[in-house]
């Protein structure tokens, strides 16, 4: 069973994990001009949407 100080060690380097996750996803997109979306390999789908909402597409999800 998972001890309760143990268990906020765990959500606080959790935490501390995202949030660099997250800058990183942000200078790496300062830097190259992808977003995080493109960065991880979702930018397919991203631009899909944004073709969907700008042209009225029929068959937009």
């Amino acid at each position: 069973m998972i001890h309760l100080k143990q268990l906020k060690r765990i959500e606080l380097f959790n935490g501390r994990a995202a949030m660099l996750g997250i800058v990183t996803g942000i200078v790496v997109e300062g830097l190259t001009g992808f977003g995080i979306a493109h960065q991880i390999g979702l930018g397919t789908l991203v631009d899909g949407y944004a073709a969907c909402r700008t042209q009225f597409l029929p068959f937009c999800f």
